[in-house]
């Protein structure tokens, strides 16, 4: 049977991985795919150095766009990233009649719909298996393995910049900044690195896990998101002493009232096998109806994890390539006419429970008055942490637990305890979420 033909669009970690993967694991990938399949073309931003194992054979181009239009190409594996010029290299190839396989999490997080839809139009797949987690295969277990089940929520540490940055914090005693530094020193964080700390690659990576376990559309701008960057070490200690840890969450659950989609740090119990998950690894916690709880733990970035993802969508496209249009896999795991605009809750209408970290004057009455602000808010007060003033400063540091209330709740209670005069400086409030059955 003729060689299945792949143009890669990008030869840079993930890509120059993808073809050494297909090279030197050419026979087994063949007896798993039928065929064999080799790299014919890719494209490079520029031309010179570009000898990579998997691509001595291979006709290298600095015109992405002749990839895409080469007859010789079946399968267009987009792997440079961002949203343009990959989206509209991607419509392109779809346009043409080929199949694409992508690890660009923006790209789907934005333009999924149009791209599936074009995509089913046209008659070819559309695979993005390392979009989420790099190499851990989360979303063929939603898609596939968990078909049976109705998803209640997943909860997913999924930016290993940001579970660095905190696993240090906690081990160490180390300030967000000065891990963030050595981050990108390591090459773990870009030399701009919002999209890691402030949530918005956890938010592409979640707004897609939301979608294939629902069955909605594709809505990144609905996610909320907020960073890591304003976790201090005094939160981290405090965490710890309340038997929680820190961690980047990305969070959506299925409720009676619409989906809830939020990507912010959250204290999770350190007894729950996630809140181990450390340094730079991923791991998604799913909690699905039949199968309860399952997690799903490895390497969320680097060349041969996400390549390992990349080369599994090339296999399982190649397996489809004469499967009929009506019996392959839905790109969203629900068939096309089956996807619901369920509502996206804004989080006023979503209910966790709360870390609060307040300096106050250390004075008799400041407790009641504060008590007094939450129990008028019907918030209840899980525990109560209080640390002993520093000699010759007259404030004390008050940390709450709360039970679960409204978002809006919260909100207006500390609107109101920041007014009084007893209160000095901003409120912290960290998100709680003890990851068992609602």
């Amino acid at each position: 049977m003729k060689p299945v033909s792949i143009g890669i669009l990008g030869l840079g970690t993930v890509g120059s991985g993808t073809a050494r993967v297909l090279k030197l694991n050419a026979d087994e990938i063949a007896r798993r795919a039928g065929r064999k399949i080799k790299v014919s073309h890719a494209a490079v931003r520029t031309l010179g150095g570009e000898s990579k194992v998997g691509t001595e054979h291979t006709h290298i181009t600095d015109n992405a766009l002749a990839v895409v239009n080469s007859t010789e190409v079946d399968i267009v594996v987009e792997l440079i990233g961002g949203e343009s010029p990959a989206h509209e290299l991607v419509m392109q190839a779809i346009e043409n009649g080929k199949h694409v396989v992508t690890a660009n999490k923006a790209l789907i997080a934005r333009y999924g719909n149009e791209i599936f839809a074009a995509a089913q139009a046209k008659g070819v797949v559309v695979a993005f298996e390392a979009a989420v987690a790099g190499g851990i295969p989360i979303i063929k277990a939603i898609r596939e393995g968990l078909s049976a089940n109705q998803i209640n929520w997943i909860a997913g540490i999924i930016n290993g910049t940001g579970n660095f940055i905190l696993t240090e914090m906690r081990d160490k005693g180390r300030d967000f900044s000065d891990v963030l530094k050595e981050a990108q020193q390591l090459g773990y964080a870009e030399a701009d690195p919002t999209f890691d700390v402030e949530g918005i690659d956890a938010a592409h990576k979640l707004c897609i896990l939301s979608s294939i376990a629902f069955g909605i559309p594709l809505q990144f701008e609905k996610v909320y998101t907020e960073g890591i960057s304003k976790i201090s070490q005094q939160d981290v200690m405090y965490a710890s002493r309340l038997g929680y840890r820190i961690k980047h969450l990305g969070f959506t659950r299925s409720t009676a009232k619409g989906i809830e989609m939020r990507v912010h740090p959250t204290l999770i119990p350190e007894k729950c096998l996630i809140a181990n998950v450390d340094g730079v690894m991923n791991a998604v916690l799913v909690q699905a109806d039949m199968l309860g709880q399952s997690l799903y733990y490895g390497a969320g970035a680097g060349s041969d994890p996400t390549a390992s993802a990349v080369v599994a969508d090339i296999i399982d496209v190649t397996r489809s390539l004469t499967t009929d249009l009506d019996n392959r896999v839905p790109h969203l795991a629900f068939q096309p006419d089956q996807i619901n605009d369920t509502p996206i809750l804004p989080m006023n209408d979503v209910k966790t429970s709360y870390y609060l970290r307040l300096k106050v004057e250390d004075k008799p009455g400041v407790m009641a008055e504060i008590s007094e602000i939450m129990g008028n808010k019907k918030i209840s007060i899980e525990a109560i942490l209080q640390t002993e003033p520093v000699v010759g400063d007259s404030s004390a540091n008050i940390i709450m637990l709360t039970q679960r209330v409204f978002e809006l709740q919260m909100d207006q209670a500390i609107s109101e305890i920041i007014k009084l005069k007893s209160v000095s400086g901003n409120i912290q409030r960290i998100r709680v979420e003890n990851l068992q059955e609602y």
